[in-house]
């Protein structure tokens, strides 16, 4: 039981250090980077409380998908690396909003389950989500691989110089 509570605090310390990182760092493409750390570590939560096929979903599709997508994106349409043109000082307020609203939610969650254990023996019907998906819902499937396609051609497209 200890191992598994290790693993978890490591994988929420690994989610909340890159999610501090993605909203702290100036550079977009270590942003993005950040967020793929972050999204890696959510995946291992999932495949942690037993949600195996959800954990390997999270990495194929924002990972692999959707997080690469961006960088192409950035990596296209960038004009300069380096400092961007539009900051502001308003770091500290947002800093004291996200702590706030953090402290809200956790004093909602505390109040809302206390002590009680959660118990993960819930079964995943992996077989019957890969069925429908692949018959019944198979036509938004490829929808949205088309709006990702699209959406990379037309990072090339403004990105092209003339």
């Amino acid at each position: 039981m200890f191992g598994k509570q290790l693993t978890f605090w490591i994988f929420a310390g690994l989610a909340g250090l890159s999610s501090i990182f993605v909203v702290a760092t100036r550079n977009v493409v270590h942003a993005a980077l950040g967020l793929a750390a972050a999204l890696v570590a959510a995946a291992g939560l999932f495949i942690l409380f037993g949600a195996e096929f959800v954990g390997l979903a999270q990495i194929l599709i924002y990972v692999g998908a959707v997080v690469i997508l961006f960088l192409f994106g950035i990596m296209l349409t960038s004009q300069a690396p380096g400092r961007p043109v539009i900051d502001n000082q308003q770091r500290g307020l947002a800093a004291v909003v996200a702590l706030g609203i953090f402290g809200v939610l956790a004093a909602g969650i505390i109040a809302a389950f206390g002590d009680r254990k959660v118990s993960f023996d819930v079964a995943f019907p992996v077989k019957e989500l890969g069925s429908d998906l692949f018959t019944r819902w198979v036509l938004p499937f490829e929808a949205v691989s088309v709006l990702l396609l699209a959406a990379l051609v037309g990072a090339i497209v403004l990105a092209r110089r003339d």
